[in-house]
């Protein structure tokens, strides 16, 4: 049986960061891709950056340095940070 999912090195689970990232950007799961830019398209602020890192760190149990803020600016870069994070 294969797979739909894309294989990552990391065993995060990203339902959960996404459902994360909408809960504090207050939008639906469909208006949210893996690319579409959160400050740009979904009217994010520097705030509520910090808001998701925080709320990702407590909910997953990772550190994430603050410096990881800038690569953050989408689910990609999310998902990226949270893998590193988690392998770390």
């Amino acid at each position: 049986m294969t797979s739909t999912t894309p294989t990552t090195s990391t065993d995060i689970d990203r339902e959960q960061v996404k459902e994360i990232v909408c809960e504090i950007l207050e939008i639906d799961a469909d208006e949210v891709t893996e690319t579409s830019l959160f400050k740009e398209d979904h009217g994010a602020d520097s705030l509520l950056a910090i808001e998701i890192l925080a709320a990702l760190e407590r909910n997953l149990h990772v550190t994430i340095d603050q410096a990881e803020l800038s690569r953050m600016v989408n689910l990609q870069g999310v998902y990226a940070v949270v893998g590193e994070a988690s392998n770390a």
